[in-house]
């Protein structure tokens, strides 16, 4: 046991950590709000862009365009894949970092020919002590996702695909399940797949045939809304994922606040031992010093 001098600091050093971590927690809390906020925003913009292309492909099935384009000449094995990571900029964020890490260092161990994309800045730090090939490109920061980023980085993306430099794309992130659940997900960007536009065959059976006249061309078409979809689905995983880190941040800051009550309980108790002890030590000693004056 301490003396109480040094109980004491201790407490008072305690005190101080849980006011900061309490501020974290109400900074974290703020910003995750006000992220699902633009998430729920921007969704209504992305799935009316997925009809609008699931419209033209219902009409028109047979088309081929080079965004649908599986490179069946290509062996699975030797085909070149871009990896977006989205990672944090900041830490004490639990395990937020480390689990989309692992993912993407499980995938690359399967697939030789991978090259990343990485954003944040733990990220970037990670992965460049591995050495592995990442675009020098892309400093891109994941504070406040802006769809003028979102636009950057799927025109990039969209280049490197057309131009054959890559034969997919994939993006890394973290998907706010509930409050309590987060998950990392790996989702396909391109080559995109009809099936995932299509509806069934029994729902495509109750659907009421139109006649529609596409001008211009479809193609033409996908050319310019196939790119603005991209975007929009890569704004949501940058705004998904700003708020999945805020709120680990959030529960991070909510157990090390707890943590440190707890703390201070047991050295409450323990200062109090501590104190009750000095004073029945104190008064032994006065007690010791009369009955020894009494005997002279």
């Amino acid at each position: 046991m301490g003396s109480t001098k040094e109980i004491q600091t201790r407490m008072k050093s305690i005190q101080d950590t849980m006011k900061i971590t309490n501020a974290m927690y109400m900074i974290s809390s703020s910003k995750m709000q006000k992220a699902k906020r633009i998430l729920s925003d921007t969704e209504p913009y992305y799935y009316n862009m997925q009809a609008a292309i699931s419209r033209i492909l219902r009409h028109m099935p047979d088309t081929e365009h080079p965004f649908f384009s599986i490179r069946h000449k290509i062996a699975e094995e030797d085909r070149k894949i871009g990896c977006i990571v989205v990672t944090g900029d900041k830490g004490m964020a639990g395990a937020y970092n480390h689990n989309i890490q692992k993912m993407t260092e499980q995938f690359m161990a399967e697939h030789e020919h991978c090259k990343l994309y990485v954003l944040g800045m733990v990220g970037r730090q990670y992965f460049t002590k591995k050495h592995m090939d990442i675009a020098e490109n892309f400093p891109y920061t994941v504070q406040k996702p802006t769809m003028h980023r979102a636009r950057l980085i799927s025109e990039e993306i969209v280049r490197a695909f057309l131009d054959r430099e890559l034969d997919e794309v994939r993006i890394f992130y973290t998907e706010m399940q509930s409050a309590v659940t987060m998950e990392p997900v790996n989702m396909q960007l391109l080559p995109l797949k009809k099936a995932e536009f299509l509806p069934n065959q029994a729902m495509l059976a109750d659907m009421p045939q139109e006649e529609i006249v596409l001008s211009p061309s479809a193609d033409v078409l996908l050319n310019t809304m196939i790119p603005n979809y991209l975007t929009g689905l890569i704004y949501g995983c940058l705004v998904e994922a700003y708020a999945s880190e805020n709120n680990a941040r959030m529960m991070a800051m909510q157990s090390s606040t707890d943590s440190a009550k707890k703390m201070l309980r047991e050295l409450s108790i323990e200062y109090n031992r501590a104190r009750q002890a000095a004073i029945t030590q104190e008064i032994t000693e006065i007690v010791s010093g009369a009955k020894a004056q009494k005997r002279k």
